[in-house]
C-alpha cells in the first residue's frame, strides 16, 4: 500500500524513492510485524489463556514431563504470526506482484485448517481434533490453486518443469505431472513443520533460518542480473517474496520472545501448518523446489522419522525410535530440551548452508 501510495511522489520528494527497493520495503515490513506483537502480543496472550482455559491439551502418549510442564500454556498462538505478517504485507508489499499474494494466501489458507483443528482440540479438550482426511483434502486443493496459479505467472520456458540445483540448464519438463509434485511440495513442507512443532522455539527458528536463505533466493531469482551472474532461472516478480520474508522474521522474532522457554504460548496448528505451507509455496514459486528439501531438511528428517517409526511398527511390532518425531526421541535418551532445541537450530543453519551454496556452485 505505502509502494503505491508514496512512490508517485518520488519527483516531487526524494525520500519517497526508497519505497521502490524491496530492501527498504523488506525491512519495513520485519520491523512493523516485531511491533505489532510487541504492542499486541501479551494482551492477546492473556485473552487466549482466558478463553482456552486449560490450554492445549498435552498427549498422554507424549513425553511424561510435558504432562506437567506445558499444561495450561495456551495454543494458536499462530494467529498473532499470521495477522503481524498479513498487516506488514498489506503495509509494505507490492499489490501488482501476484507471487507475493500467492505466498500470503497459501499461508493464510493452511492457517484457516489449522485455526479449526486448534479450536476442535481446545473446545473438545482433546488431541484429536479435525478429521485427517479432511485437512488434507482442503491442503491439497490450496497447494493446487497455488501451484496453478504460480505457473500461470512463471515464464513460459520454466512452466511446469523442474530445475536441478548444482545444474545450469538442466530442467526436466513434467507435464502435467508438475500440479501433483507442486501440490506434494506444498503439503508436505505444511505437514513437516507441523510435526517439528513439539518443543518451545524448535519449529519457529528453523523456520525463519529458512525463511530468510529463501528471501535471498526469491530476491536474486526475481533480479535479472542477480540471476544471469548466478546462473540461475530467472522468474520476474519472485524478489516481493522477500517483503513477505520479512514480515514472517518479524513476526517469529517477536512470536519467539514469549515462545522461549518456558513458553507462554503455543502457535499451534494455526501458525506451524501456515508457516510450512508459505515455505512450500516460496519454493515452488522460486523454482527452487528441491533446494527447499536441502534448506528445510531438519523438517525433512522429523517427517521421515516418523514414517520410518509407523512402517516399522506395523511391518514387525517393533519401533526404531524411543518416540517419534525424533526430537522426542532425544528426550527420551535424556537429553534436555533446550540440548535439543540449540542443537536442532544449529543443524538449521549448517543445511540452510549448503542450499544457498547451490546458488553458486552451478
Amino acid at each position: 500500500m505505502l509502494y503505491h501510495f508514496l512512490t508517485p511522489l518520488a519527483d516531487s520528494f526524494g525520500g519517497f524513492n526508497v519505497f521502490r527497493y524491496i530492501t527498504f520495503r523488506t525491512g519495513g515490513a520485519l520491523m512493523t510485524s516485531l511491533i505489532l506483537f510487541f504492542i499486541f502480543g501479551r494482551p492477546m496472550i492473556d485473552w487466549l489463556r482466558g478463553k482456552q482455559g486449560k490450554g492445549q491439551p498435552i498427549r498422554d502418549d507424549g513425553p511424561a514431563r510435558h504432562i506437567i510442564e506445558k499444561a495450561g500454556t495456551p495454543t494458536m498462538g499462530g494467529v498473532m504470526i499470521l495477522g503481524s505478517i498479513t498487516v506488514s504485507c498489506i503495509l509494505w508489499g507490492r499489490f501488482d506482484q501476484g507471487f507475493l499474494w500467492i505466498v500470503l494466501l497459501t499461508m493464510l489458507g493452511f492457517g484457516a485448517i489449522g485455526f479449526w483443528d486448534d479450536f476442535l482440540k481446545v473446545s473438545k479438550k482433546n488431541t484429536k481434533g479435525a478429521p485427517g482426511k479432511i485437512r488434507l483434502l482442503l491442503g491439497l486443493l490450496i497447494a493446487l490453486t497455488a501451484a496453478i496459479w504460480a505457473t500461470y505467472l512463471t515464464p513460459e520456458p520454466l512452466q511446469q518443469k523442474l530445475a536441478l540445483p548444482f545444474f545450469k540448464e538442466t530442467l526436466i519438463d513434467f507435464g502435467i505431472l508438475f500440479f501433483p509434485f507442486a501440490m506434494f511440495v506444498i503439503v508436505g513442507a505444511a505437514n513437516s513443520v507441523n510435526l517439528t512443532d513439539g518443543l518451545d522455539g524448535l519449529a519457529i527458528v528453523p523456520v525463519m533460518i529458512a525463511a530468510l536463505s529463501f528471501a535471498l533466493i526469491a530476491y536474486f531469482v526475481g533480479n535479472a542480473k542477480f540471476s544471469e551472474y548466478l546462473q540461475i532461472h530467472y522468474v520476474p516478480g519472485t524478489g516481493e517474496i522477500a517483503v513477505f520474508v520479512g514480515a514472517l522474521v518479524g513476526a517469529g522474532l517477536g512470536f519467539l520472545w514469549f515462545n522461549a522457554p518456558p513458553a507462554m504460548v503455543f502457535m499451534g496448528d494455526t501458525g506451524s501448518l501456515a508457516l510450512g505451507g508459505a515455505l512450500g509455496a516460496i519454493g515452488v514459486a522460486t523454482k527452487h523446489e528441491l533446494v527447499l528439501a536441502i534448506i528445510g531438511g531438519l523438517f525433512v528428517v522429523e517427517t521421515l522419522s516418523v514414517i520410518v517409526q509407523v512402517a516399522s511398527f506395523k511391518m514387525t511390532g517393533k519401533r526404531v525410535f524411543r518416540m517419534a518425531p525424533i526430537h522426542h526421541h532425544f528426550e527420551q535418551k535424556g537429553w534436555q530440551e533446550s540440548t535439543i532445541v540449540i542443537r536442532f537450530w544449529i543443524i538449521s543453519v549448517i543445511l540452510a548452508l549448503i542450499g544457498l551454496a547451490t546458488l553458486k556452485l552451478r
